[in-house]
């Protein structure tokens, strides 16, 4: 009944059946691979909240070469890791981050650089402040930084990709996205690798600024795409074998209607005697 299967065509159908089926579920698992990476990356941020901060050097390693260098960057698993750490704000390097969206409204993210003892320097970035009047890209007055010892309680943030180039304005750094290496190089000691997402300082920060927030990654996004594609594997699956018992019955015959009979061409009936 089945052996039409054994046909280069159905044969030929049979493997595409079965590479789009492995397909569907390789990309299945790569899904799943993303969801859990991205679950990770939340976890660590939710444990990161409620922590005891850290000293900065469980989370982050020195930067051992000159000016203008950086650190190594944070293992994967010290990102988002709460950290406490003691120095003095350099405000002459304050950086803005221009185009960053807190409560639906564009404005800047402020880093300053907080110079420990060693000599090296710390990217803080110390919240969100509005542009001022005249447009998005207007630049705001940033609130001074506090003068003297500062000790800034904070989450590890690694860097920034496609920050672009780094630009100064009226006495400020200027940049898109923080990119550390990029703005380490307008600076004139050695920076660490990450920076850091300013939770609580001492003295206290400004009212003016708003806290960052962080948002979580769209993990239940991936693991619908996991869902989807095994679902399309088997669906692949299940229609090649539908497809082919659908043939096996007509090839039987199974299920058919018969042709109607033609009357008109049946013989006519004799009287009988």
């Amino acid at each position: 009944m089945y052996r039409f299967l054994l046909s280069p065509r159905w044969l030929g159908a049979l493997a595409l059946t079965l590479v789009a089926a492995a397909v569907m579920v390789f990309l299945g698992n790569w899904q799943l691979d993303r969801y859990r990476g991205r679950t990770e990356v939340n976890e660590r941020i939710d444990a990161g909240q409620r922590m005891a901060p850290a000293p900065l050097a469980d989370a982050l390693r020195a930067p051992a070469g000159g000016a203008g260098t950086t650190g190594p960057a944070p293992a994967e698993d010290k990102v988002w890791t709460r950290v406490t750490v003691t120095g003095r704000y350099d405000p002459t390097n304050t950086v803005l981050v221009r185009g960053r969206t807190v409560d639906s409204r564009v404005g800047f993210e402020v880093l300053t650089p907080l110079v420990l003892t060693d000599g090296t320097a710390l990217l803080v970035d110390r919240g969100w402040i509005p542009p001022a009047p005249g447009g998005a890209t207007a630049q705001p007055s940033v609130p001074a930084a506090p003068t003297g010892d500062v000790t800034v309680v904070g989450r590890v943030h690694e860097t920034e990709s496609g920050a672009g180039a780094v630009a100064r304005r009226d006495g400020l750094l200027e940049i898109r996205r923080i990119g550390v290496s990029r703005l380490a190089g307008e600076l004139p000691y050695p920076v660490y690798g990450a920076y850091l997402l300013l939770d609580e300082q001492t003295p206290a920060a400004d009212p003016v600024f708003k806290a960052v927030p962080v948002g979580h990654a769209n993990n239940w996004q991936n693991f619908g795409y996991v869902v989807q594609w095994w679902l399309f594997a088997v669906m692949a699956l299940f229609g090649y074998g539908w497809v082919a018992r659908r043939e096996a019955r007509r090839a039987a015959g199974i299920g058919t209607t018969p042709a109607p009979l033609d009357r008109a061409a049946e013989p006519t009936p004799t009287a009988s005697a």
